[in-house]
């Protein structure tokens, strides 16, 4: 994205950064010029990390050098083991480790402390899943009971639990989200919006509407309408960033409308330097950082 300014704005910018560093605030790892510059920060789930050759230090310096100002582990990741080489690698590199996805596991207090540990702040949560032998009322008391028992010790240790909107057969409207968020009654409890997600059978940009400031973070991907009906429901993701049917410019205006800032992490397939590059590029462009 080319970078038009001025000498006079260049300076600007050059110092609020520097006064924003000396200050601790937020930086950019890189000064850009897009209408989200600054409000959107942009990573990429640990697991997208395909290079095995490279030590947890060079991953993370690697997403730092492409422009990645964060990344999030899932509870799952095997680099969880030696946490001490993950903090070493966070703090050597000044990469903030902003959350980590805990799925469905019903151990939610345990992904909190793991969150807490990173210095993250949150835990992405799925809440259950409904299908022909799973009622759907069943789930929801389930993980509205979890989640509001879970809610107070999040609270406590400054971690926000955030449902995502996914394929689970559940929470299927922005609205019935909104109530069962809203009736949890926590500060700690928000959503974690997908835009991918709900393009098989909404609009996302009616959604963040909607959902408003319960809307903490976002999972950044496609899905294409034409693949879905053409080669398969699944098929539908099998497209780069910018190249399916979410439409970010719409996306864009409806973040904007509810004053959204935050995280906003790729959750497509991975690879090596290229390929992250690559995302990290059409992620810029779709968000406009």
């Amino acid at each position: 994205m080319p970078l038009n300014i001025s000498r006079r704005d260049f300076l600007s910018a050059t110092l609020t950064t520097a006064a924003a560093a000396a200050s601790g605030a937020f930086v950019p790892s890189q000064i850009r010029a897009g209408e989200f510059t600054g409000k959107i920060r942009k990573a990429v789930k640990y697991h997208m990390i395909q290079a095995p050759e490279l030590s947890v230090r060079e991953k993370f310096q690697m997403l730092k050098d492409l422009g990645y100002d964060g990344v999030e582990i899932r509870t799952v990741d095997k680099a969880n083991e030696n946490r001490d080489e993950v903090l070493a690698a966070r703090d050597e590199v000044g990469l903030p480790i902003h959350g980590v996805v805990n799925s469905s596991n019903p151990d939610i207090r345990t992904a909190v402390d793991l969150s807490k540990q990173y210095g993250g702040t949150s835990v992405l949560v799925v809440a259950g899943r409904v299908n022909k032998g799973r009622q759907y009322d069943e789930n929801y008391r389930e993980w509205f009971a979890r989640l509001k028992e879970a809610a107070p010790y999040a609270e406590d240790q400054g971690i926000r639990l955030l449902v995502e909107n996914v394929w689970n057969g559940f929470l299927l409207s922005p609205m019935e989200m909104a109530t069962f968020i809203d009736e949890i009654d926590s500060p700690a409890v928000g959503v974690y919006f997908d835009c991918g997600n709900v393009v098989r059978f909404g609009w996302p940009e009616h959604w963040i509407r909607i959902l408003g400031s319960r809307i903490v973070k976002l999972d950044i991907k496609e899905y294409s309408r034409d693949l879905q009906k053409n080669a398969g429901l699944w098929k539908g993701f099998d497209v780069e960033i910018g190249d399916g049917d979410v439409d970010y410019p719409a996306v864009r205006e409806a973040l904007k409308e509810i004053g959204f800032s935050g995280w906003a992490t790729a959750e497509v397939k991975g690879g090596g330097r290229e390929r992250l590059e690559e995302i990290a590029r059409r992620m810029d462009e779709a968000l406009s950082l």
